[in-house]
């Protein structure tokens, strides 16, 4: 997985919103002690004061702006009630009502500015210079190929343009997409494509910008625009994905301008019928500030946020980080879901899964004579072989411990694209290609990767390798298929051969497989699935699908730094098996949120009719109300205990 090459992360306080929190919060905390320990009210009053302003004012000063637009929102509502808590004594009530919306309001900008770092980071990927070549003596001919000499010139990579000719260096970065006109090499492509292998490129083949080069020189005519490379169609997604995805709201969040309005309005009525009739004026505003209390949406907000908190720090026990409580309330919904292969259901590095010799070689002779020819290299399937062969035991019959079992390799030569050719025990041992060894007619059935080996010019054998498939993976598909209503589907830029062999180990329908897809058709087909899409995926490549899903949810060690910021959720420990757990967890939470919105909503309706009705005194209704938000409060805390998550 290639790491993002990013400015360091936003800091928690570099943020407006996260300061003025903090100066809230501090000043909360120091005023609560004061007052319980009895101390001159001036003091704790001016502490409770502060958290008031340094919490309050942006969330006023937006409520403002709503109301100027012609709306109400409940963040003016909370500030109204905080006030009007403070203006019957209720200080410390308001105040912490006050301190509650300050740091989720902190914590929201943080996700989005952290975000926007990894969206930024991602051009990174992307070499800033290139060598561009021009030729000196000589005419290139018109299908590209090299003149007697050319002049290299180090530019800027966004200001190539189509047509131009660069040379990618082995080990450098390919500065923008084109097509190889001369050269070999092989080229992990895993941040466009996710393919866990480097792909072999020669003369001709399509190359993509921010692609790692393997050992071999290319030279690569240009063929689109810098700012319409496939890594920038990725950061165009992605922040287009971020900015047009329809805003999932709370249930509460989603009734909260009528309800506000509605409460507003009582209000008024509740202090002017009375007064009109001849009631007196103190009389007639204890009723409607009794009312405006006990009518309040605390224990509404109460009765959304306990459950859904809850199921987050439970679900984040368990090794599943879900971002916010709307992202929890979405989890539950989802109806069909969407996967990644590799690195999500794969482990993303190829193991060697079968040797095939030929008459005359034992699989153990077989693998230590490639893997002493492939010990110098760094190819990913080179360290496969290696690593299977040192796995072999290293005991005599005796128990007695053996020496490495691998032997000394000389003359090695290393050919992009083909493989490596040694000498072992005097014997040349050459490891690669079938095709461009010339054993390509004779490559056996596999789902993986064929390699073949020569010994002296004649084929010893075959090594199959391929990606691991993730423990649990199998058992996470079938827990989520029963979760959803819709088929699910496998996405992958791997090849269709892979694609298919993958659906049919973890049990994915193969008419659900799409293969073949770079990052913008992964997120094209998110959308054209339709429905509540929750997407799994750990790469760069993923990271349009994950921003384009209902919700996205990335794996933890396995998943590359702009998909950890775009999920909505993340597999801490790459643990398949804990997500339909988490789906599950959502789906209670929801039914919680509900039963205690019918029960807050009866409280209300109880401590409203007594006020209108009858005469309620100001300490019951504000005793009822609070005991109504303590209620529900507990109520949604049951999802903390460990049954919920086994459940």
């Amino acid at each position: 997985m290639v790491a993002l090459v990013q400015p360091a992360d936003t800091r928690l306080l570099a943020l407006p919103e996260a300061r003025w929190a903090a100066v809230s919060t501090a000043a909360f905390l120091l005023a609560l002690p004061l007052q319980l320990l009895g101390a001159t009210a001036w003091l704790w009053g001016l502490l409770y004061a502060a958290a008031y302003l340094a919490g309050g004012w942006e969330p006023a000063l937006e409520g403002l702006r709503a109301l100027r637009a012609k709306t109400l929102d409940v963040d003016l509502l909370m500030i109204v009630a905080a006030l009007g808590a403070a203006s019957i004594g209720q200080v410390m009530d308001g105040a912490l009502l006050i301190v509650i919306f300050a740091t989720s309001g902190a914590m929201e900008a943080l996700a989005t500015a952290r975000t926007e770092d990894s969206v930024r980071g991602l051009l990174g990927l992307a070499p800033p210079t290139a060598t561009r070549l021009h030729p000196v003596s000589g005419a290139e001919g018109a299908d590209g190929a090299q003149g007697a000499e050319e002049r290299e010139e180090t530019v800027a990579a966004d200001s190539l343009a189509i047509g131009d000719v660069i040379l990618v260096r082995p080990g450098e970065r390919v500065g923008a997409d084109g097509r190889v006109l001369d050269g070999a090499s092989d080229i992990d492509q895993a941040t466009i494509t996710g393919e866990p292998l480097p792909v072999p490129k020669a003369v001709g083949d399509e190359v993509f910008a921010g692609t790692l080069n393997g050992t071999g020189a290319l030279r690569v005519r240009v063929e689109r625009d810098p700012s319409d490379t496939v890594i920038a169609r990725v950061v165009a997604l992605v922040e287009e994905a971020s900015r047009t995805k329809a805003p999932t709201q709370l249930f509460v969040e989603r009734i909260e301008h009528r309800y506000a309005l509605g409460m507003v309005a009582a209000t008024v009525l509740v202090f002017a019928v009375p007064l009109a009739f001849g009631a007196d004026l103190t009389g007639a505003l204890l009723r409607a500030m009794t009312f405006m209390i006990v009518a309040s949406p605390c224990a509404v907000v109460l009765a959304t946020m306990p459950p859904l908190l809850s199921a987050i720090a439970n679900a984040g026990r368990h090794g599943v980080l879900i971002k916010s409580a709307v992202v929890m309330e979405r989890l539950g919904q989802t109806d069909r879901i969407a996967y990644d292969k590799t690195g999500t259901l794969t482990e993303g590095t190829p193991h060697l899964t079968k040797i095939l010799p030929e008459p005359g070689f034992s699989e153990n002779e077989l693998l230590l004579l490639a893997a002493s020819a492939e010990h110098r290299s760094e190819h990913p399937l080179a360290r496969a072989i290696v690593a299977a062969a040192q796995d072999l035991p290293r005991e005599d019959a005796c128990g007695k411990p053996l020496a490495n079992p691998l032997q000394e390799a000389y003359d090695f030569r290393s050919a992009p694209g083909c493989g490596v050719t040694a000498t072992v025990a005097g014997r040349e041992v050459a490891v690669g290609s079938p095709e461009r060894l010339g054993e390509g007619a004779a490559v056996p059935d596999t789902d993986g990767t064929a390699v073949v080996v020569r010994v002296d010019g004649v084929r010893a054998g075959w090594l199959l390798l391929a990606d691991r498939i993730r423990p649990g993976a199998p058992a996470a598909v079938s827990a989520l298929n029963r979760l959803t209503t819709a088929p699910p589907a496998l996405l992958t830029g791997d090849n269709p051969r892979a694609a298919h062999a993958m659906a049919e180990r973890t049990g994915l329908a193969s008419e659900g497989v799409r293969a073949g897809l770079l990052p913008h058709e992964k997120a094209e087909a998110v959308r054209d699935l339709g429905g509540r899409v929750l997407f799994v995926g750990d790469g760069v490549n993923d990271a349009p699908a994950l921003a384009a899903a209902h919700t996205g949810v990335a794996m933890g060690r396995a998943g590359s730094d702009l998909a950890l910021e775009t999920a909505d959720a993340v597999l801490v420990h790459d643990d398949l098996t804990a997500l339909p757990k988490a789906v599950a967890l959502s789906r209670r939470a929801r039914r919680l949120v509900v039963q205690n919105l019918c029960l807050a909503g009866a409280f209300i309706g109880v401590l409203v009719v007594w006020d209108l009705v009858g005469h309620l005194p100001l300490p019951l209704g504000v005793a009822g109300h609070e005991g109504s938000t303590i209620l529900v409060g507990l109520n949604g805390l049951r999802l903390l205990r460990e049954s919920a998550w086994r459940d």
